[in-house]
């Protein structure tokens, strides 16, 4: 107990001895500050002035940055209504009326001597045409519900026809619907299949050019997560 009270003791001179030495400190920087006031004053404005410009330059920034932010978030959802209006359209169309619009979209962007097919048993080839460069271009389309996915089925069939019977050197699969099952994009990637789902098709009708749109082939999906069917 005897040792305790000596430490509190001890502590609380600690204590004043502190006190007592930051106020001697104090009274001492106020004397030099009184003294030197002529030299003092305009370093402190120079402080106070760099401090509340570059304060007030950190909010601004960050009221830029957060402004930026939402603005592209609301562009990219704004895109994406706009794109889903546009295929409300598609939607309406029939089968044959589809087919017909993607070839459309293929002269607007540039492609010759394009051909609809029009008609079943065409061994996936429901539009063939050629590419500006000259490459030999033949599309799928399959005009399903929004909700549905291309299933690995429907491009089995068009890998074992676009190239070997049909000697394409560009393979397009178009479809309507929002996605294509894990199995089906993986075979479209490995064999160099361009898969073009809602999302991408949306953004094609909006005027985006197919030699952009290819290099995506299968990304860019999640409009099902933002709007309606």
């Amino acid at each position: 107990m005897a040792a305790r009270r000596r430490r509190r003791r001890l502590k609380k001179r600690t204590r004043r001895q502190l006190q007592l030495w930051g106020a001697l400190a104090v009274g001492i920087a106020v004397v030099w500050v009184a003294r030197h006031w002529s030299v003092v004053w305009p370093v402190l404005v120079a402080v106070l002035a760099t401090a509340v410009v570059g304060g007030a330059g950190w909010v601004l920034l960050r009221a830029h940055r957060l402004a930026v932010g939402e603005d592209r978030a609301w562009r990219a959802q704004e895109e994406a209504r706009v794109r889903e209006l546009s295929m409300a359209e598609v939607d309406a169309l029939s089968w044959q009326e589809f087919e017909a619009y993607v070839a459309d979209l293929c002269r607007r962007d540039g492609c010759t001597k394009v051909v609809v097919s029009g008609k079943s048993g065409d061994l996936g080839a429901d539009v063939v045409g050629y590419m500006a460069d000259g490459r030999k271009l033949v599309i799928q389309c399959k005009k399903y519900a929004p909700h549905r996915s291309v299933s690995s089925q429907d491009m089995q069939k068009f890998v074992g026809t676009a190239r070997l019977e049909h000697g394409a050197d560009v393979a397009l699969f178009v479809t309507t619907c929002r996605s294509f099952t894990k199995a089906a994009l993986g075979l479209a990637l490995r064999q160099d299949i361009v898969a073009l789902h809602r999302d991408l098709l949306g953004a094609w009708a909006k005027g985006a050019h197919l030699e952009t749109l290819m290099p995506l082939n299968g990304r860019g999906g999640g409009t099902r997560r933002r709007l309606p069917p």
